[in-house]
């Protein structure tokens, strides 16, 4: 009798903890809950994981009439997925890893008017006594349930591969009746730009993080044909996918076409900008592995300055990413390749090692170039705007956009220097290079910067044919048609027997001078009708 009066003792002492405890409203339905112990993690599930809880249930003035204790084992369910009570759904989201809490449910987040007899009656207020033991996530990779992932093991860190890494996986491919039809126990490594196995596989390594293990359920629109080969129609594939590792690779110039595939992790967080004194060793490689080119060694590696036109501007982008002491792996396209003995390749290979690097001060070009003769300085100049004339012409020109001529400026914009001689050739090549960067600009669709280069040349020479030429194609696109007008009849008149291309872009004018004519004839004539 001592013992019975004591456990009755122990629950009113129990029940008054919990009704001094504080209550946190849950949504605008009336459901409540109280925390009796806190869980260890920062995480809270989401809809479609996979959750495991113990759970006791009474009504609000009753005893307990289900417990999941008594079964030995939790309860399972998808969350967000109407398997449960909808009280369940809302409170056990606000709960953490063994997070345990008190639910008051109102009847219309529980079983409502109609009840669950005979043990609950209708209109009842439910009590739970909740532990969130542990859960699965499970996430819809596509958005269409095309690929859902579940989490078995969580990976390390936050970060996740990116379009263009190479990812390092283990996997197990099967059909739905378990029958395997592909795996690699000892790991694969695959670039995330190609559909290995099948398409689901990149798209779901991408969503993954390091040491991550997964349970990925693939329809069948995700699963290529060979893969297919053994399955039923219309059945899923199932992936179980581990995550090991994966090696960064940087989209130089954004296109997919300049690619860095990191090697090993260099030193600091500082890189070279343009101009920056550097010094590297490198091994540049045809598809097959003819080696074509080598400079440089750990003990007298290459130096020299970048995008002061000494390599292709896309070596130079790449190595421009990375840090003292990098390794790296640069594919370059056959679109940006601009060695005359690898023009047939597909792309070429560079094996590249960023020894150290003196980034790029107004000291460093004073003491570097200003020990240069004014002969030097224009002889430079000169080869730098050769190699520009002859980049343009290439399918990769779009990546150069005239910087060569804007860093050989760099070397004639002080003249006070020269003798008279050397200014009148300092001016000619300075004209040269603002036209071929007018030319760039055009290139890209820059008509207003391709204009004002081409007002430089014509302040200092007003019957340059080029540059009047090249501002009336520039005006021409942005629609100012006068203006285009005038500069196209003065390089008519300078040059009337050696200007075809003047006159083709003069046709187009008039044809545009046409159309805006007819357009305001139009909109003349719909006003007076409107009038009338």
């Amino acid at each position: 009798m001592a013992a019975c009066n004591s456990d009755k003792s122990n629950k009113v002492n129990f029940e008054t903890e919990i009704q001094e405890l504080p209550e946190t409203v849950i949504g605008k339905e009336g459901l409540t809950k109280k925390i009796l112990q806190k869980g260890n993690s920062w995480k809270t599930p989401l809809p479609g994981d996979e959750i495991q809880v113990h759970y006791s249930v009474k009504l609000e003035d009753g005893e307990i009439f289900d417990s999941s204790h008594d079964k030995g084992k939790p309860f399972e369910f998808k969350l967000g997925q109407g398997e449960v009570i909808k009280g369940w759904d809302e409170g056990i989201a606000t709960m953490k890893r063994s997070e345990r809490a008190i639910f008051i449910i109102p009847p219309n987040l529980a079983y409502g008017e109609t009840g669950s007899p005979p043990l609950i009656p209708p209109n009842s207020t439910l009590v739970f006594d909740i532990e969130l033991v542990s859960w699965n996530s499970v996430r819809d990779i596509t958005g269409d349930g095309g690929i859902l992932k579940k989490i078995i093991k969580e990976g390390e860190g936050w970060a996740t591969p990116k379009d263009v890494d190479e990812a390092l996986v283990k996997y197990v491919a099967s059909s739905a009746d378990g029958k395997t039809l592909s795996r690699s126990d000892d790991g694969v490594e695959f670039s995330l730009l190609d559909d290995y196995l099948c398409p689901a596989m990149k798209k779901s390594v991408k969503t993954m993080r390091k040491g991550e293990i997964a349970e990925l359920t693939v329809k069948p629109t995700y699963c290529f044909d060979g893969v297919e080969n053994g399955m039923q129609p219309n059945l899923n594939l199932n992936i179980h996918l581990e995550l090991i590792s994966w090696k960064t690779v940087v989209d130089v110039t954004g296109d997919k076409k300049v690619l860095k595939k990191l090697i090993k992790v260099g030193e600091g967080y500082d890189r070279p900008n343009e101009g920056s004194l550097v010094k590297v060793v490198y091994i540049g490689k045809l598809q097959d592995g003819t080696v074509f080119d080598r400079k440089g060694s750990d003990d007298e590696p290459l130096e020299y300055a970048c995008l002061e036109g000494k390599f292709s501007e896309s070596l130079d982008r790449a190595i421009m990413t990375m840090r003292k002491g990098e390794e790296a792996i640069v594919t370059i396209s056959s679109d940006y390749c601009q060695v005359e003995e690898v023009s047939t390749a597909d792309f070429v290979v560079y094996e590249i090692k960023l020894v150290d690097f003196n980034k790029f001060l107004d000291s460093y070009r004073r003491n570097h170039f200003g020990r240069w003769t004014q002969k030097r300085k224009l002889k430079h100049v000169i080869k730098l705007r050769t190699k520009e004339m002859y980049y343009s012409k290439m399918a990769s020109f779009n990546v150069h956009q005239g910087s060569m001529t804007r860093n050989a400026l760099k070397f004639i914009q002080f003249d006070h220097s020269f003798n008279d001689n050397e200014k009148c050739q300092s001016n000619t090549l300075r004209f040269s290079c603002y036209l071929n960067n007018a030319a760039c600009k055009l290139k890209i669709a820059d008509h207003q910067e391709a204009s004002k280069l081409c007002s430089k040349v014509i302040e200092y020479d007003p019957c340059n044919v080029k540059a009047l030429f090249r501002r009336a194609q520039a005006y021409l696109r942005i629609n100012e048609l006068e203006k285009a007008e005038i500069d196209i009849r003065k390089a008519l008149k300078l040059d009337p027997n050696n200007s075809r291309d003047v006159k083709l872009v003069y046709k187009e004018l008039k044809a545009k001078q046409k159309q805006y004519t007819q357009h305001e004839v139009e909109i003349f004539s719909t006003m007076l009708s409107r009038l009338a």
